[in-house]
């Protein structure tokens, strides 16, 4: 058994989401040790048919039935929520209320249990009942807007941030700052965690440097132009000999120097946003050409072989399955962030 089981040992969760937001929450829970009884309905969560995606979401946890039509089925699992310490779900606003779930039948049954609900746009306003997923969620949050490459063309990330980010990682916060108060006061809550608003919570750094740049670029920062999104040559993505990718992430002076003397040129030392040298100035965007074509120069194995002793914060852009298979996961059996410290 893993040493991190025994965190949420004895934290029981009814588990009512479907697809991705929910069922990763409850996987990491799970992973803590969490006991999750994942309800499914007669036809099952709709990433059954995906095989591995349904196991990645899903392992741990004990699968039961129930026929949400059925109302000697909803009697069957508020058995199981009299019991239980949290319920997730991932109904449309109202829903819980038709079904006979809502918090104050439950709080009469079980005044301790925390209930989450992941929603798109909130449980109230105009939006709540909007259908969505995360391209809308991150379209209609301001995030998606950022997502652009050099040329300002809209990329679609392969990583669902909408759904991760602001709906599995703040329901996951949700779910234990619930626990936590329900332990201290011996009552539980209604928590919803809206994904749209989750996600615009997570722009605080685009937020935040566009107030500092617009100044000096004349306008608010577009694609390219951000302290993080390809503006500084310390802080941006070249292209390799080969047509790979090496990642440049000196953003601090210090590793700035020690990236310089590795790419053999301590010329370019102070040329830093930390020494002056801004997005948009001619010598910012000259100094990144500079750097693209000595990165371009050599091949990606080549830089990874010069780089590997240096504490600059230069690494290659590896390809999934390299990650994989890099050294720096090994011994993790699952894709779980975190281990005991011996």
């Amino acid at each position: 058994m893993s040493p991190l089981a025994s965190l949420l040992s004895g934290l029981t969760v009814v588990d009512l989401t479907r697809n991705l937001p929910g069922p990763f929450s409850t996987r990491m829970l799970a992973d803590l040790g969490a006991a999750i009884i994942k309800v499914e309905p007669p036809e099952g969560d709709p990433t059954r048919p995906l095989g591995t995606m349904f196991k990645a979401l899903n392992h741990g946890k004990a699968c039961r039935q129930i026929d949400f039509r059925k109302q000697d089925d909803l009697a069957r699992l508020r058995d199981w929520l009299a019991t239980a310490d949290v319920m997730v779900d991932s109904f449309r606003p109202g829903v819980l209320q038709a079904l006979g779930l809502d918090y104050p039948t439950l709080h009469a049954l079980n005044p301790r249990l925390v209930m989450v609900s992941i929603t798109g746009y909130g449980q109230q306003g105009e939006w709540a009942q909007k259908a969505g997923h995360d391209l809308n969620f991150m379209a209609m949050s301001g995030v998606l807007d950022q997502v652009r490459s050099a040329d300002g063309s809209l990329a679609i990330s392969n990583v669902q941030w909408g759904d991760l980010a602001g709906g599995s990682a703040m329901a996951t916060i949700a779910v234990l700052a619930g626990v936590l108060e329900a332990q201290r006061e011996g009552r539980g809550r209604h928590l919803d965690v809206s994904m749209t608003h989750g996600l615009f919570a997570h722009l605080v750094v685009p937020q935040s440097t566009a107030t500092l740049l617009a100044p000096i670029l004349g306008h608010r920062p577009q694609a390219g132009e951000d302290l993080l999104n390809g503006g500084l040559p310390c802080y941006n993505v070249y292209r390799t000999a080969d047509g790979r990718h090496l990642a440049v992430g000196a953003l601090e002076h210090k590793f700035w120097r020690e990236a310089c003397e590795v790419f053999g040129r301590p010329d370019w030392m102070d040329r830093h946003w930390q020494r002056g040298v801004m997005p948009g100035s001619s010598d910012c965007e000259a100094l990144k050409q500079e750097v693209a074509a000595l990165v371009a120069s050599q091949t990606l194995s080549w830089w990874v072989a010069h780089f590997a002793h240096a504490d600059a914060c230069v690494t290659p852009v590896l390809t999934m399955e390299e990650a994989r298979a890099h050294p720096l996961f090994a011994g993790r059996t699952t894709v779980q962030a975190w281990t005991v410290v011996p």
